[in-house]
């Protein structure tokens, strides 16, 4: 299972687009903005593909010198459980630190927080609501 830095605007970035709408997006009634999209020329884009097919992805935004955000994790639920999400992380993580970030942080959903804390992420921040759904900030030490 191939994992790479994707190119914005590239065919894979719009596989991304769609696998994010279809996962994160569509379920709660919201779509993307083209603003939100435009900004992404600017962030880490990061998938994982098997035969041009992705099958999964994240992406790290730089929040200040020492942090860098991990958003838009997405995998399909018929591929959860087998290793993708995983492997995502510790790319996007080595990805980091290559960048000199010393810190990962998220807002995760709660429902992911039993996968963030089995790869060491600790929370660090009350419950909150965004998008419709209860997030906390978790955070590692890279």
């Amino acid at each position: 299972m191939p994992l790479k830095i994707v190119d914005y605007g590239s065919p894979e970035y719009r596989q991304m687009v769609r696998l994010r709408n279809d996962i994160l997006r569509k379920p709660l009634g919201l779509a993307f903005l083209p603003e939100e999209l435009e900004q992404e020329r600017e962030h880490i884009l990061i998938g994982a593909f098997e035969d041009d097919k992705i099958l999964g992805c994240c992406m790290l935004v730089k929040e200040d010198e020492a942090t860098a955000r991990l958003r838009q994790m997405a995998v399909p639920n018929t591929l959860q459980g087998k290793g993708i999400g995983r492997a995502l992380m510790l790319f996007a993580e080595n990805i980091a630190r290559d960048k000199r970030f010393n810190k990962l942080a998220m807002h995760a959903r709660k429902t992911a927080i039993g996968f963030y804390e089995k790869l060491g992420y600790e929370i660090v921040s009350e419950e909150f609501e965004e998008i419709t759904l209860p997030h906390v900030i978790m955070e590692k030490k890279l």
